[in-house]
């Protein structure tokens, strides 16, 4: 019998291609029954405040899994689409970060699609209309921006106030009583009673549509008890139909579904609320650095003012991370004068452990301090505090029975199973890792202890991601030890021997089918489990039997080295107990994969450059910065649909980061952009080339060298950009790199512009001479005004004397070059000089304040000569400054004297 995983209900057909799409979008009227898709597979929903459950993602029952429990605020019926592709953007990207990518496997995803009477959001910041008319946007979960109508930086998202009645919801007339009705556990309209406040509703659709799905008792979550009243291993996420930038953490977090950053909001908010993490930012109203923090400790585990010798000496917070290269960029420090102060919503005082983390800047990863604690909430279900395991009843088993134990599957690493004879400090057997033991196969006699330990290899000499040691399983101190990572079981061998099992055979659980898996990814099964023998499983790759045990239940296609491309991947399950006869039906089940081995990439558009230099790599070269834009794509072989996928980039060896495009502009369309010392976003800045990383508070910018981590020096100088794909199987694409150098300076406005071919010497005086494109035979000569030379060709000489600015761009001069008393600026890149070059007596001119800043952090510059070639001799003396490369080396071939021959 040939199968995938059976649908849970109609409506989980969704997730295999079945579409609810609709041409139009409704703005104030609902689409009616009558316009409602056909194919069967969906309920009319005619009435707003209607709900159904999606399973977007299964791996076992919701007892034994942290669930998260997605829903739809703000969107109406002919919006569904907007908010299915709003949450397939969140899920990717939360799949594609650690630990969520390795522990998918440890999380049901489960979406609730309601039905909204309105459009978007209460009390939107953004939107352009009366407060009045912002105030009464009626949605199903009451989610608003709670001081929107008076804060223009509004971006907490909460569950508001009812729409009438007493504000405390005390009007609201309570859970109603669900009907029979499948696709309409409640009545239409009883959940949009305009006394009930937003914690009211978001419990009583939990209670009527969730509870059931998860196995949960009605009333499980209870309405009057407001956020986080509900079973520890429920995580929920109401998604905001808003452009606008918003969300909050906690156990009923909220994120804004189609800002450019919402996914990575999520993945805040639930460092919050899963990983008990505090926020890093060094402000609690965006525009005002916070007050410093007290001189005592901080009780949060990824704050400190211990300093790294005192915080090694007290084995203290994240003493064993000190010196590591961080994940989220930079080298993991203490509260040391090269630490990195603020946090906690202080702006000094007080340090983290890395430049950037989620916690302090979304779109970078979690650090590797947040990360254990992120890793032991998943693993341990959050505060149940303990590794899920099935296995054989503890006690007396026969004595040739078969042990078994099925622990939950990482997706890129194995779990280590250890038996033992004699108990825990017993014999160890030579099993291979197998999952089973079958006693007829060991000589032990009864009474004997049986003993087995399922560990996570988290730890140092594992994948290294959880370090403390501790056999803690607290939220404070869960160590690899612990019983979030490490579980055993023991039993007694008994006299009896086992009776024949003739139970059902066949798969119970294996890794989802319902999209690819990733090319080094390891894939599962579950069996039933007789007593008195091990099912086989068989594995074949494009129906080539591969060569694995056949008691295995993993198949680690990493260990395959598969070439790239996509293969069909299929588990053959059967039963040796057949009888004879029964040979030919001795196959029972089977599933089958599509394994994805084939890499996304991130092709990559940079806006127009000065000039291009010569190199291995792309090495444009700008004014003050540029904007990039990716185009992540994957071959997305197995899909019905068209998932999305995941962009990532990072700059000069710092963390990876998410490419969402640019704050406040809409995706795709919108580049990210970088810029000397980034571009301010309602008191945020992203996009910073200088120090202190891609994304600051935008007073940071103003810090100088007494401010916490001051001085702020603009980021001109030559960068490298590093981009990637993540697709949805979870393969990481090869990254791709460019060099871009970034100069102080700009283009001054031609007013008279000489192209093609020009003959005769080119005498300049006034205005600003743009040479573009052309080839000049006899020479230039400047005596006032200034000189702009791109992708052309001079032979003769270039003589200038007393120009305002002298700017040559990948262009070739071929005769001596003489360049004097210039009183703006020199900028030279990219350009052949096969003659003599002499630059004396030259000002440079800061261009702007940020020049300015640059120049008295320590890197003043004379005549800026970035990644020139330089045949004849070259000679720079008397200029105010010495000449810069802007780490863009020079190749020169002749002799260089005065300050350039140190370039």
């Amino acid at each position: 019998m040939s199968r995938r995983m059976a649908a849970l209900s109609a409506s989980a057909l969704l997730v295999a291609g079945l579409s609810l799409s609709t041409s139009t979008v409704a703005t104030s009227v609902q689409d009616t029954a009558e316009d409602a898709p056909a194919g069967g597979a969906l309920p009319e929903w005619p009435e707003p405040g209607s709900a159904r459950v999606v399973p977007l993602h299964e791996t076992g029952p919701a007892s034994e899994r942290l669930n998260l429990v997605i829903l739809c605020d703000g969107y109406q019926y002919g919006e569904i689409d907007k908010c299915r592709d709003d949450v397939d953007r969140n899920q990717a990207v939360q799949w594609s970060v650690e630990p969520f990518r390795t522990y998918r496997h440890y999380i049901n995803v489960y979406l609730v699609e309601i039905v909204s009477y309105d459009s978007g959001v209460r009390r939107d910041p953004e939107e352009d209309a009366p407060p009045e008319e912002r105030d009464a946007t009626n949605t199903p979960l009451r989610l608003w921006y709670a001081d929107g109508l008076t804060n223009p930086l509004a971006r907490g998202i909460t569950y508001g106030e009812p729409l009438e009645g007493a504000s405390d919801g005390s009007d609201c007339p309570g859970h109603p009583t669900p009907t029979t009705n499948p696709d309409y556990p409640l009545e239409p309209g009883i959940l949009g009673d305009p006394a009930c406040n937003g914690d009211q509703q978001r419990a009583m659709y939990l209670n009527s549509y969730v509870a059931d799905e998860l196995g949960l008792p009605q009333g499980s979550f209870d309405p009057t008890r407001g956020p986080g009243s509900g079973p520890q291993n429920v995580q929920t996420l109401a998604i905001s139909n808003t452009f606008t930038y918003g969300g909050i953490g906690g156990r009923d977090a909220t994120t804004s579904g189609g800002s450019p950053q919402a996914p990575l909001i999520s993945l805040h908010e639930l460092g919050h609320s899963l990983g008990e993490m505090q926020d890093e930012y060094p402000y609690w109203a965006r525009d005002v650095p916070g007050d410093p923090y007290p001189d005592s400790e901080p009780g949060s585990f990824h704050h400190t003012r211990m300093t790294a010798e005192e915080m090694i000496e007290a084995e203290a917070k994240w003493f064993r991370w000190l010196g590591e290269e961080s994940e989220s960029g930079g080298t993991i420090r203490a509260a040391d004068p090269d630490g990195y102060e603020s946090g906690l919503y202080s702006g000094s005082n007080v340090w983290r452990p890395s430049q950037s983390s989620m916690m302090r800047w979304i779109g970078f990863y979690f650090d590797q301090v947040g990360r254990e604690h992120m890793v032991a909430r998943i693993t341990g279900q959050r505060d149940r505090g303990e590794m899920s395991l099935e296995h054989t009843p503890e006690g007396e088993v026969r004595r040739d029975s078969v042990l078994w134990v099925e622990p939950m599957q990482p997706r890129y690493h194995e779990m280590q199973v250890t038996w033992r004879v004699g108990g825990p400090d017993g014999d160890v057997l030579d099993t291979g890792n197998s999952r089973y033991l079958d006693l007829s196969e060991v000589d032990v006699q009864p009474g004997t202890s049986i003993h087995v330990e399922v560990r996570d290899p988290v730890g140092p000499d594992g994948i290294d991601w959880v370090r403390n040691p501790s056999t803690g399983n607290s939220a404070t101190d869960s160590g690899y030890n612990g019983p979030r990572f490490v579980q055993t079981r023991e039993w007694t061998v008994g006299r009896q021997r086992v009776m024949p099992d003739r139970g059902p055979v066949e798969f119970t659980g294996w890794t989802p089918d319902e999209q690819p898996v990733a090319g080094d990814e390891v894939v599962y099964v579950r069996t039933q489990n007789p007593r008195d023998r091990v099912l086989e499983v068989t594995w074949l790759l494009d129906g080539e039997e591969l060569a694995t045990e056949p008691h295995s239940r993993t198949l680690n296609l990493d260990d395959l080295d598969l070439d790239e491309g996509t293969y069909d991947l299929t588990a053959v399950l059967s039963d040796p107990g057949t009888d004879d006869a029964e040979a030919d039906d001795a196959e029972v089940d089977s599933v089958t994969w599509v394994v994805d081995n084939e890499l996304p990439s991130a092709p990559r558009t940079l806006s127009e450059s000065l000039t291009t230099l010569d190199g291995d790599v792309e090495h444009p070269v700008y004014f003050g910065g540029w904007d990039m834009w990716l185009d992540p794509q994957d071959e997305r072989a197995g899909y019905d649909d068209d998932p999305y996928v995941v962009g990532e980039f990072r700059l000069n060896d710092g963390g990876w980061f998410n490419y969402f495009g640019f704050p406040e502009e809409p995706m795709p369309e919108s580049p990210f952009r970088f810029r000397h010392s980034g571009i301010d976003v309602k008191a945020l800045t992203y996009g910073n080339l200088g120090t202190g990383g891609l994304s600051k508070a935008a007073f940071e910018q103003e810090y100088g060298p007494d401010d916490p981590n001051g001085p702020f020096v603009p980021g001109y100088g030559t960068h490298v950009v590093e981009h990637r794909a993540i697709d949805p199987a979870g393969n990481i694409g090869a990254a791709d790199e460019y060099r871009a150098t970034v100069l102080p300076g700009g283009m001054p406005e031609c007013t008279q512009t000489v192209s093609g071919s020009h003959d005769g010497p080119l005498m300049i005086t006034d205005g600003v001479v743009c040479v573009e494109d052309a080839q000049v035979d006899g020479g230039v000569t400047v005596r006032g005004g200034s000189l702009v030379v791109s992708d052309s060709s001079i032979d003769g000489t270039l003589i200038v004397d007393d120009a305002a600015d002298v700017q040559v761009f990948g262009s070739t001069l071929r005769g001596r070059v003489r360049v004097s008393g210039t009183q703006g600026s020199v900028t030279v890149a990219g350009s052949t000089f096969h003659g003599a070059v002499t630059l004396s007596g030259n000002e440079q001119v800061p261009h702007d304040e940020s020049a300015e800043r640059f120049s008295e952090y320590g890197y003043e510059y004379g005549p800026i000569l970035a990644g020139n070639t330089f045949y004849g001799r070259l000679s720079c003396t008397g200029n105010d400054a010495p000449a810069r490369d802007f780490d863009a080396a020079n190749r020169i071939d002749g002799p260089a004297r005065g300050d350039c021959a140190d370039l």
